[in-house]
C-alpha cells in the first residue's frame, strides 16, 4: 500500500479507535466503578442525573411525573415557607381567588349528609337563569350520581366550574316537588369579589372589610368609598383581620388613596432584584379622610404593606393584634405543564425600614405554621405585656414613634380578645360543627318563613323569638353532646351570637352577617371610639429621653423617608400572600 492509501484511511481508524475506547471505558466505568455518571459531578445537574438513574436502573417501574410532582414540593420547602409548588389541576382555583372571577355555574353551596345543599345562588348568574334556588339539593351531575361519603368541596367544585360557555347537567330534589328536577346549566363568568361589606358603621363613620387583596380590590374600593360619600361619611375603618394577602400591585394602590404625594409606601429588594420604591402619586381620594386599620394574627403580606406603610407614615391608627408577620415577595413562575410555582424573589420593607417577616427554619414549615398556638399559649391574645417586641430592631414613624421590625406589625391599640363565656361545651360543639349544621338545617326547614325578612334587623327580631338556642341544645344532645346547663347558661350570649349570625348569613348574605357581628365586636367598637374621638392621626412623642437616641432616630427617619429624585413607580404584579 503506498504512503498515499495509507493516510487516506488514517481518520477512519482513529474514529474507529475513539468508538472502541469509549465503549470499552464505559463497560468497565458500569461494572468496575460503582455506576458513577460523570454528569453527577456537576451539581447543577444533580437532579436531572439523579432522575435518569432512577429511571434507568432503578429496580421498580417508576412513574417519574409523579415523583417530580412529588419532589417539587419538597425542595422549595427547603428555601422558605412561601416559595410554594401548585399543581396544574389546582392552579386556576388559586388563581381565580384573586383574579375577581371564575367560570362557573353561580351557586355558593355546602356538604351536608353526603349531598349538595345550594346555600344561595348569584345573581344574575347561570344556575339563577335556569331556576336553582337557594335550598335546593344537587342529586346528579351529568346524569351520573353525585352524593356519598366520597363527596368533598375539591370535587364539587371541580365538576361545577369549567369553560366559559360549556354546559353541565344538573339533577334537583327541591322539597316542594315530588320528582328530580333537571335543568341544564351553560358555565359563565362568577364575580369573585374581595371587598365583603361596606356600610355606615354610625351615622358619621363608614366601615370596609377587604377579604384578601385581588386583582378587582382597587377598583372595588373606589365603589365602597363612593358609596359612603353620597352618605356623608367623615371617616373610615379598614378592616384587614384574617385577610391574608394577595397581589403587592393591589395592596400599594389601595394605600395610595390615603397618602399625600411623595410618601414611601413600600420598597422590596432581593438577591437578584435590585431595590424598587412606591410612592404615593397624589390623585388619592381620601389624603385626609381619618382612617383606622384593623389587623389581628391572620393579616399577612399585602394587609401589612397597607397596614405598615399607614402606621410608619403616622397617617392613621392600627388597632387590634400583632399581625401574622410575612415579608417575603414571591414571582408566579409557570411551566408549559400547566403547574407553577411561587418562588420568593425579595424582602419587602415598611417606610421605616423594617422588614417584618418573622423567623423561620427552612424546611420546618409545620412549627412556622403554628406560630399562632405558641402566641395563643403565651397570653399574646390576651395581654398586650405577653407580645415579644425584639427591640434590636427598632425604628422610627416619620413622627418619631418607635416600631419594631422582625415578627409582624404591632397595632398602636392593643384589643384583647374575649373569653368571657367561653366553656367546654362552646368548644365541643363548635369543634363538631354542629353549629354550622343546626344553623343550615333550621334555615332549609324554614326558609319560606325566613324569606320574609329582608334585613337583618328584621329577620333577628323574628329569630329572637324563636327561642333558637334551647332548640340547638336539643339537637346537640341528639348528636351526642350532652346537655350542661351550668356552661349553656355561661355561653349562651355566644351560643345565640354563632346561631344568629349564620341563619342571617344564610338567608341574606355575608355583608348582612358581617353587620350582624361587628354590633358586639370589641375591635371595631374601639375603632369607632377612636373616630368618634378624634384620635384616629397619631401624634408625635411628647418627650425624647435619649439625646443620642434621639440623633439616630432622626438620622435613620430622613434617610428612610427622603424621596429620590426619580423614585421608581413601577407597580409590580407579584403575589405575596
Amino acid at each position: 500500500m503506498s504512503t498515499k492509501n495509507s493516510s487516506r484511511f488514517t481518520p477512519l481508524i482513529i474514529a474507529i479507535s475513539v468508538v472502541v475506547g469509549i465503549l470499552i471505558g464505559t463497560f468497565y466505568a458500569k461494572h468496575y466503578g460503582g455506576n458513577r455518571l460523570g454528569i453527577i459531578n456537576g451539581s447543577s445537574n444533580k437532579l436531572n442525573a439523579l432522575l435518569h438513574v432512577i429511571d434507568d436502573q432503578y429496580v421498580d417501574t417508576v412513574d417519574m411525573s409523579q415523583l417530580v410532582e412529588k419532589a417539587m414540593p419538597q425542595i422549595l420547602a427547603e428555601l422558605d415557607p412561601h416559595s410554594t409548588y401548585i399543581p396544574a389541576q389546582k392552579l386556576e382555583e388559586v388563581n381565580s381567588e384573586l383574579e375577581g372571577s371564575f367560570s362557573g355555574v353561580g351557586i355558593q353551596f355546602t356538604i351536608q349528609e353526603d349531598t349538595i345543599h345550594v346555600n344561595s345562588v348569584v345573581s344574575g348568574g347561570p344556575a339563577e337563569k335556569v331556576g336553582i334556588m337557594a335550598g335546593d339539593r344537587i342529586v346528579t351531575v351529568d346524569d351520573s350520581l353525585f352524593v356519598g361519603k366520597d363527596l368533598t368541596n375539591e370535587k364539587a367544585m371541580r365538576h361545577l366550574k369549567g369553560p366559559k360557555g360549556s354546559q353541565v347537567r344538573l339533577g334537583i330534589k327541591r322539597m316542594t316537588e315530588k320528582n328530580l328536577l333537571d335543568f341544564v346549566v351553560t358555565r359563565g363568568d362568577i364575580p369573585q369579589n374581595t371587598i365583603d361589606a361596606a356600610y355606615m358603621l354610625s351615622q358619621d363613620f363608614g366601615y370596609i372589610q377587604v377579604s384578601k387583596f385581588g386583582r378587582t380590590t382597587h377598583v372595588e374600593l373606589l365603589n365602597a368609598i363612593a358609596q359612603l360619600s353620597h352618605q356623608n361619611c367623615k371617616g373610615i375603618i379598614i378592616d384587614l383581620r384574617e385577610n391574608t394577602g394577595g397581589y403587592m400591585e393591589a395592596a400599594i394602590r389601595m394605600v395610595n388613596e390615603f397618602l399625600p404625594e411623595g410618601k414611601l409606601i413600600v420598597y422590596t429588594q432581593g438577591r437578584k432584584y435590585p431595590r424598587m420604591e412606591e410612592y404615593a402619586n397624589g390623585t388619592g381620594s381620601c389624603q385626609n379622610t381619618p382612617l383606622v386599620v384593623l389587623i389581628d394574627q391572620g393579616s399577612a403580606s399585602a394587609s401589612e404593606i397597607f397596614a405598615g406603610a399607614i402606621q410608619d407614615n403616622d397617617r392613621g391608627t392600627i388597632v387590634g393584634l400583632r399581625s401574622f408577620g410575612k415579608g417575603l415577595v414571591q414571582q408566579p413562575i409557570d411551566f408549559s405543564d400547566g403547574s407553577a410555582i411561587r418562588l420568593t424573589i425579595a424582602r419587602y420593607y415598611t417606610p421605616s425600614g423594617r422588614c417584618i417577616q418573622r423567623p423561620y427554619e427552612s424546611g420546618n414549615d409545620s412549627k412556622y405554621e403554628m406560630d399562632w398556638l405558641d402566641r395563643y399559649e403565651h397570653g399574646e391574645f390576651f395581654s398586650k405585656d405577653s407580645v415579644k417586641l425584639d427591640k434590636s430592631t427598632s425604628y422610627y414613624t416619620s413622627l418619631g414613634r418607635p416600631v419594631y421590625g422582625g415578627g409582624g406589625i404591632m397595632p398602636d391599640v392593643f384589643v384583647p380578645r374575649d373569653t368571657t363565656g367561653v366553656t367546654s361545651y362552646l368548644i365541643d360543639v363548635s369543634n363538631k360543627g354542629l353549629l354550622i349544621q343546626f344553623s343550615f338545617q333550621y334555615t332549609d326547614r324554614n326558609r319560606s318563613k325566613l324569606n320574609e325578612y329582608t334585613t337583618e334587623e328584621d329577620l333577628l327580631n323574628y329569630l329572637k323569638k324563636q327561642n333558637i338556642t334551647e332548640q340547638f341544645v336539643r339537637f346537640a344532645a341528639e348528636k351526642g353532646v350532652k346537655r350542661r346547663n351550668l356552661l349553656i347558661n355561661k355561653s349562651h350570649k355566644l351560643l345565640e351570637r354563632n346561631l344568629y349570625g349564620n341563619i342571617i348569613y344564610n338567608m341574606l348574605g355575608k355583608e348582612a352577617y358581617i353587620r350582624y357581628i361587628n354590633r358586639d365586636d370589641a375591635t371595631v367598637l374601639k375603632a369607632l371610639e377612636i373616630l368618634e374621638r378624634g384620635e384616629a392621626f397619631p401624634k408625635a412623642p411628647e418627650t425624647v429621653t435619649d439625646n443620642k437616641d434621639n440623633e439616630n432616630r432622626k438620622k435613620r427617619t430622613a434617610q428612610v423617608y427622603s424621596r429620590t429624585e426619580d423614585p421608581a413607580r413601577h407597580f409590580r404584579y407579584a403575589a405575596v400572600g
